[in-house]
This record gives structure tokens, sequence and C-alpha cells, in this order.
């Protein structure tokens, strides 16, 4: 089975994803990390994110196991993340990986911008999570300072729009809902509160399907 789980920036869906994945028994892969990860390697590496071919590089010589990397949650690898993915042939080769990855026994949540979309088109069941631009601010400000990092919210909230617009305006895979996804605002919804909506919905559309939960 595969549950693909799209939206914004700090629109929840992460959280909701790996949930989820633990409440399934599924693999679960979030796919920003990814792109976080090709950015750090193109700036370790003394490239520029916005360069084609130097994140192009980094993404090649990826090592999924690097995923795990605690600091690819800083504001700076967020934004870069966002200039890596414009970059069409970065996509490309990121997406065999994500591919494989939902093709694991016995079954995947993959969350990101393009995955009902571009990544698993034939996802058995497809959420888009979103919330308010300045909900989802408050949200990455809270975690930015629960982790020591020096931001302010006005800060957060341009870079969430600065990446709302780029990521619903790429030439490739622009983020956008899916038409056979079920939509969840978690904009009123806390974690816990979104988690069972989550859960209910995903049930609803396996029983429509003629799957059990």
């Amino acid at each position: 089975m595969i549950i693909a789980i799209d939206g914004p920036a700090a629109s929840g869906k992460g959280t909701l994803a790996k949930r989820v994945a633990a409440h399934y028994g599924l693999h679960h892969l979030d796919t920003g990390r990814l792109y976080r990860a090709v950015a750090r390697d193109t700036l370790a590496a003394g490239g520029d994110p916005s360069d084609a071919g130097a994140a192009l590089a980094a993404a090649r010589a990826l090592d999924a196991k690097s995923l795990d990397d605690p600091d690819l949650r800083t504001p700076e690898l967020g934004e870069a993340a966002s200039l890596v993915a414009w970059h069409p042939e970065v996509r490309k080769t990121l997406l065999a990986y994500q591919r494989a990855f939902a093709r694991r026994k016995p079954g995947a949540v993959i969350d990101g911008r393009d995955i009902g979309t571009i990544v698993c088109p034939d996802a058995d069941v497809k959420l888009f999570v979103t919330a308010t631009p300045e909900e989802r601010a408050r949200r990455r400000y809270r975690e930015f300072k629960d982790d020591g990092i020096d931001v302010t919210e006005k800060e957060v909230l341009a870079d969430i729009l600065a990446r709302d617009t780029r990521d619903e305006n790429r030439a490739v895979a622009p983020l956008r809902q899916p038409e056979d996804a079920v939509l969840l605002d978690t904009t009123n919804l806390a974690i816990d509160a979104a988690f069972r909506a989550a859960i209910s919905l995903i049930d609803a559309a396996m029983g429509r399907a003629g799957r059990a939960g």
C-alpha cells in the first residue's frame, strides 16, 4: 500500500506522515530531507544551490544513510533545498530513489510536494495537507525556537511565502493538490486531532477502494 501526503512547508504533513506510517505498519520517507541533503552537500562542496550543475553532482552522489542528519532542519538548508528543487535534472535523479522506496513491502507513506502528482500518481490514498501561511509560520517558528535557532516569526513567514511561490511556480513538478487527493486543512487542528482526521480520511478512502484498514 502506498499513501501519498503532499502539502506546503510546515503544514504538518511530515509529522502526520510519520504517525500514519507507524499506525499502519508502513515505511516512511520525508522527501524534503532528500532535497535538504542535496543542498547540504552542494554547499559543503563549495557550490551554489541555484547552480544546476553543482546541485546535480550532489544529487548523484547522495548517500541515503545521511538523511538522518539533524542539521537538515536548519532554516538555511530549507531555503537552499527550495533552490535545488527547481532543477529538473535533480528532481529526475531523486525520483528513482523515491519510487524504489515506495515499492518496499508492506508499503510506504511518502510525504512531499509532488508525491501524488509525479512520484506516485497511482498511490492507493492521497492526502493534501495544508494550513494558512500564518499558522505554518507560527509552527515553524516554534520548532526553531525549541531547537535554539535564532530567528523571528516575521522572517519565518517571509521564508514560507517565498518557498510557496517557488514551489507553486517551478516548471517541473510544481506543488498542487492532486485531483484525486483528499484535502485536510490543519489550521485549527492540534497534532492529535489532525492525526485522527487523517486516519479517518485514509480509512474511508481505503474503504471506497475495497481495502481493509
